[in-house]
């Protein structure tokens, strides 16, 4: 697809997962083929940006030589299955998820039928980490018991809205195989996703072809799970190792830091890069014992650590440097409102957005700044009783004026 800086190419990893080898590759496409610049995805996956036309055959025959294309020709859009960067690996999982993520992304890719679905259709599968974020709206969310044997399910929402029930582990694969064929029989063709379906007159035909076995009541989860997105270093299951975890400046690498990331991934782990679907990375395996080395070369590369800084807080699109329908450079005033937030103890979790679309954030932040004509912006916070971004606090301002405003009130709570 093209953008205001040229080509996108989009590369969808299984489970966000990548070897040293094919970051290389990624890397080495990405200066050849494209400006440098990559672009890490609120799903695990990356954009290699400003390709040439005139690049794009070769570009993705060097990405499939590496093992980065589907396991079938038409299959790559349906590759949509959302993991844990930590899955297998959490030692507060409730269970290992990627051999039952690997099924079902065999699943997506082999039957053809499946291939007919939106880009954007998804499928998160939780298996009860730590690192995780679960207020992504999924297709289908599949969230683990704590018997590690079941999983509680639900639709068009996130791990605990709306539980329709829970299906046995072994079970997961025809529960979703019988999903998607369900939702492909009642789906018009303006109906792309599971939400269309569930907000139509079919809604309750569609639930009742989907809620009959294997699917059993859900299992009851007491108490909050603790969830963490921070930098930092993270315990393993496996006796002596840890996850070395670190974001990227506004969910962007240049291709000779993806490439500095490969060697470290091999210096100190087992040649693995995890992407997050918080536009991080993830070093797994690493000894204990070198974890403070570790990520000390991991922000020497330009990797943000420190979970207060506040550039670790704002996601902000490509901006009107990548994107005709942003109205600002989006990404230049984020590092300005870092800049002007950086004494902020605590500093809020900020979105800014180029046009009313929203793509860099899947869910609302708790602030947005929504771009204006002429590079202002109107000013969200967001509300749990309040559809869309929430409550407009302020409007047409600039950067400095939403610096202004977010330090003096981000610790307020308006939600119900």
């Amino acid at each position: 697809m093209s953008a205001q800086d040229g080509g996108i190419c989009r590369v969808k990893l299984a489970a966000g997962r990548l070897t040293a080898t094919q970051a290389r590759v990624i890397a080495e496409s990405a200066a050849r083929f494209g400006n440098s610049i990559l672009e890490l995805t609120n799903r695990s996956n990356l954009q290699i940006r400003g390709v040439r036309l005139d690049a794009a055959r070769e570009l993705a025959g060097a990405l499939v030589t590496a093992g980065l294309g589907p396991r079938v020709p038409g299959a790559d859009d349906v590759r949509n299955v959302l993991l844990s960067p930590a899955a297998g690996r959490d030692p507060s999982a409730y269970l290992d998820t990627r051999a039952l993520g690997d099924r079902l992304l065999d699943l997506l890719q082999d039957e053809p039928s499946f291939h007919g679905l939106s880009a954007k259709f998804a499928i998160l599968l939780d298996g009860g980490e730590v690192l995780s974020v679960l207020e992504h709206p999924h297709d289908i969310w599949l969230s683990a018991c704590p018997d590690g044997k079941r999983f509680n399910v639900g639709l068009a929402g996130i791990p605990g809205a709306d539980c329709l029930g829970s299906v046995a582990d072994a079970d997961v694969p025809m529960w979703v195989d019988r999903v998607l064929r369900t939702f492909l029989a009642f789906a018009t063709p303006d109906q792309s996703r599971i939400r269309d379906v569930m907000a139509s007159a079919a809604r309750t035909a569609f639930l009742r072809e989907v809620t009959t076995a294997p699917l059993t009541d859900a299992t009851a989860i007491a108490g909050e799970r603790s969830l963490s997105d921070a930098p930092g270093v993270y315990r393993q299951r496996q006796a002596g190792l840890c996850m070395v975890v670190a974001q990227s400046c506004l969910g962007r690498l240049e291709a000779n830091q993806l490439a500095a990331l490969a060697t470290l991934a091999e210096r100190y782990g087992r040649g693995w890069i995890h992407l997050t679907p918080w536009q991080g990375v993830v070093l797994p395996d690493v000894e204990q014992g070198l974890a403070d080395e570790a990520l000390a070369a991991v922000a020497d590369v330009g990797m943000l650590v420190d979970p207060a800084a506040p550039l670790t807080r704002l996601v902000a699109c490509s901006g009107n440097a990548g994107c005709a329908k942003a109205q600002a450079d989006t990404k230049a005033d984020a590092v300005r409102l870092a800049d002007a937030l950086a004494d902020v103890e605590a500093p809020p979790k900020v979105h800014l957005s180029g046009c009313a679309r929203s793509c860099a954030s899947a869910r609302v932040q708790p602030f947005t700044l929504l771009a204006q004509p002429g590079g202002r912006y109107h000013l969200y916070q967001r509300i749990e009783a309040q559809a869309g971004l929430g409550l407009r606090q302020a409007s047409d301002i600039d950067i400095e004026s939403a610096a202004a405003w977010l330090r003096m009130h981000h610790r307020e709570s308006f939600n119900d």
